[in-house]
């Protein structure tokens, strides 16, 4: 069966999904029963299986991960509502065995009957939102395996009065715990080393709470609110903490007026500063915390011991009667908006300590009229120093701070010519966003990375080379730059960001060099993919994607509306969100065996797609991921794939308009015919048959052996997809005999299709 579908003819598909109870149907279709007996239901879930008996336990078991599930649906695994997957039936207790590596997205959010869980010695994960809701959870030991847990992974577990945290955990994800209120005492293992911001905010029945000495962050609002905490044990470790991370506590709250420390970091002034108020950090502070002075306007002057490694994100901002600061040589790292509107402040110097300036550090400095930047900074975040008088004082033109391209200041004229000094190490954001005058940039050797937005929109540019000192490409960097009809990019990159290239509509050819060879593409690229190295290459109208790409990032050809013919290599693994979107020229597309998934809306809207390949591989298909592909009119679903997403071959328009002849073709009682009957589509067993049918009409007829002799005469050519389907003898050659052994089977010789007789 699997062989059949890599040589199956893959076609074309649309349909819509009911109207009220389509956002539903695919959840039921995705977990439907595989096999019933009394009492007890069954069926599969990614690489597991689940079952359910009639005491409420249900049961995961195999080797590998569970599937991810949806957000915006009730869509968990055991949805407790009326209208979820099992119709209101409860769910009282999980058990996950060893051998399940991973638990997915949204698996058992809302069971709000659950109160007990058991979770395997094999898990390693715990992801978004797995147990989110379940109030009547009451207590959770996560085994020493997992290393992560998730974003919202136990949020809302209103009823969670203790939970382990297993010793091999290293991080603990956004709002992992927040809104636990029955919660009373958190340890947290020395093996973590970061929680995340908001990770146990407003668990308001938190008393006490133990960090491990491993942890060197706490993220912006990680117990905010937890008004019942009253004790908390911070390490030397920690040498970050992010914004209000303690507001809303007893711990803060019983804190007397004036600067408060956690630990070794100065976590924040609180009260009223008198005017005029100098300020010296205690000796052995490692880090200022996010926020740590913000708007204390009476603050003159600091002192910053050589001990503090990091600044925290706006911990001055709006501290307009700070004249001077002296930043030390142990800082290495100045958080975004760190200085942000101290009006007062005339000068700075930074460190040599200092790589980056963040963003928008020191904007709105006005009196700032002096500043000193060292050569170790290569990389400098947009605005850093716009409105200060620093910045208005440089004359119009190409601004550097430092050895960075900081930005193009006024005017700039039609047919400009830009060439970057010599020793710059970075064009930083934004530099010459709209410049519609720019015409051709010059980038020398030192340049090491082209930062976000730097040639957004510069309609006017033709050319750029870029040099082999550059390393990474950030998102948007030359997007929409419609007159750029060439680019050349090194193999030195090995990072491009999100639509970095994205409409550039002029643009007609692009090589780029990747292990010492060229990759050629012409014609309307404007898009991009992701390499094994994270490196994104632009792909263009006829586009080879060479063997390097192991995935196909989000967006990477969205909107490529001349891109007519893809290939996709064997190395790539994912097809991501959107990443053909809206390609409406494209007309067919050829998944190798190595894709495992589709992502949500990959093919949306293409309306010239009339043939797609799925191969037994794939184990996902996301919602919407050809929802509008009007040229589609069937598809093979091969058995491997389990999770079929809302309206994934939805059409665009009235819910309930359907393309005359749809039809699903897969194997009896697979997610494919669960999907098919669902949503009211025609499904036909696929048989082995149909190997022969070369011109994709669901039937094997003598125009197949004629497609056959028409090829093998080069009067017409089958396109790769249909070479698949004319090899009828199974010798993986397509010639003569191909068309005799299937005039053969036709004249009901004993011959069989696939095979050498």
């Amino acid at each position: 069966m699997k062989k059949l579908f890599k040589q199956s003819l893959a076609v074309l598909l649309s349909a819509t999904l009911l109207l009220t109870a389509a956002p539903f149907a695919s959840s039921a279709a995705e977990m439907a029963p595989q096999e019933e007996s009394v009492g007890a239901e069954s069926g599969k879930t990614g690489d597991c299986t689940w079952t359910l008996d009639n005491t409420g336990t249900l049961t995961i078991s195999g080797n590998g991960a569970m599937k991810d599930y949806k957000a915006y649906y009730p869509d968990s695994l055991f949805d407790t509502s009326p209208w979820g997957p099992r119709g209101g039936l409860t769910v009282k207790k999980v058990v996950i065995g060893d051998g399940v590596t991973r638990i997915g997205n949204y698996a058992f959010t809302g069971c709000t009957g659950l109160t007990s869980v058991t979770i395997g010695n094999s898990v390693t994960s715990i992801d978004r939102s797995a147990f989110s809701g379940c109030t009547g959870l009451t207590s959770v030991t996560i085994p020493d395996s997992v290393t992560s847990i998730g974003y919202e992974a136990f949020s809302s577990c209103t009823g969670l009065t203790s939970v382990t945290i297993g010793n091999s955990v290293t991080s603990i994800g956004e709002f992992a715990f927040s809104r636990c209120t029955g919660l009373t005492g958190v340890t947290i293992p020395d093996s973590v080393t970061t929680i995340d911001r908001v990770a146990f905010s407003f668990c308001t029945g938190l008393t006490s709470v133990t960090i491990g000495n491993s942890v060197t962050s706490i993220g912006d609002l990680a117990f905010r609110g937890c008004t019942g905490l009253t004790n908390v044990t911070i390490p030397d470790s920690v040498t970050s903490i992010g914004e209000e991370a303690f507001v809303g506590t007893t711990w803060y709250n019983n804190q007397p007026d004036g600067m408060i420390y956690a630990g070794r970091v100065a976590y924040q002034y609180k009260g009223t500063m008198p005017d005029n108020t100098s300020i010296i950090i205690r000796d052995g502070t490692k880090g200022i915390a996010g926020s740590a002075f913000y708007k204390c306007t009476g603050l003159t002057s600091v002192t910053i011991p050589d001990s503090v490694t990091s600044i925290g994100d706006e911990a001055f901002r709006g501290c307009t009667g700070l004249t001077s600061v002296s930043i030390p040589d142990s800082v290495t790292s100045i958080g975004y908006a760190a200085f942000y509107g101290c009006t007062g402040l005339t000068s700075v110097t930074i460190p040599d300590s200092v790589t980056r300036i963040g963003y928008q550090t020191f904007f709105g400095c006005t009196g700032l009229t002096s500043v000193t930047i060292p050569d170790s900074v290569t990389s400098i975040g947009g605005y850093a120093f716009d409105n200060t008088a620093w910045y208005n004082n440089q004359p119009d033109g190409m601004v550097y701070a430092g050895r960075v391209a900081y930005q193009y200041k006024g005017t700039m004229p039609d047919n400009t010519s830009i060439i970057i000094r010599d020793g710059t190490k970075e064009i930083a954001f934004a530099a010459f966003r709209a410049r519609t005058g720019l015409t051709s940039v010059t980038i020398p050797d030192s340049v090491t990375s082209i930062d976000a937005d730097a040639f957004y929109y510069c309609t006017g540019l033709t050319s750029v080379t870029i040099p082999d000192s550059v390393t990474s490409i950030s998102d948007q960097a030359f997007s929409r730059c419609t007159g750029l009809t060439s680019v050349t990019i090194p193999d030195s990159v090995t990072s491009i960001g999100y639509e970095a290239f994205s409409r550039c509509t002029g643009l007609t050819s692009i090589s780029v060099d990747s292990d010492n060879s060229v990759y050629d593409s012409r014609n309307n690229c404007n898009a991009i993919i992701e390499t094994a190295t994270n490196t994104l290459i632009c792909g263009c109208k006829s586009t080879v994607i060479p063997d390097s790409v192991t995935s196909i990032g989000d967006s990477a050809f969205y909107g490529c509306t001349g891109l007519t013919s893809v290939t996709i290599p064997d190395s790539v693994t994912s097809i991501g969100y959107e990443a053909f979107s809206r390609c409406t020229g494209l007309t067919s597309v050829s998944i190798p065996d190595s894709v495992t998934s589709i992502g949500t809306y990959a093919f949306y809207n293409c309306t010239g797609l009339t043939s797609v390949t799925i191969p037994d591989s794939v184990t996902s298909i996301g919602s919407y991921a050809f929802e509008g592909c009007t040229g589609l009119t069937s598809v093979i679903i091969p058995d491997s794939v389990t999770s079929i997403g809302n309206r994934s071959f939805g059409y665009v328009g009235n819910f309930e308009d359907k393309i005359d002849g749809f039809t699903i073709y897969g194997v009896p009682g697979s997610a494919a015919e669960q999907y098919a009957n669902d949503n009211g589509f025609t499904f036909i067993e696929w048989e082995d048959a149909m190997i022969g049918d070369v011109t994709g009409d669901g039937n094997i007829t003598i125009s197949d052996v004629t497609a056959i002799q028409c090829h093998v005469a080069e009067l017409e050519l089958l396109t790769e997809e249909q070479l698949s389907a004319a090899d009828t003898n199974g010798d993986g050659e397509i010639n003569i005999a191909d068309a005799t052994h299937l005039q053969m089977y036709l004249a009901e010789y004993d011959v069989v299709l696939g095979k050498q007789n």
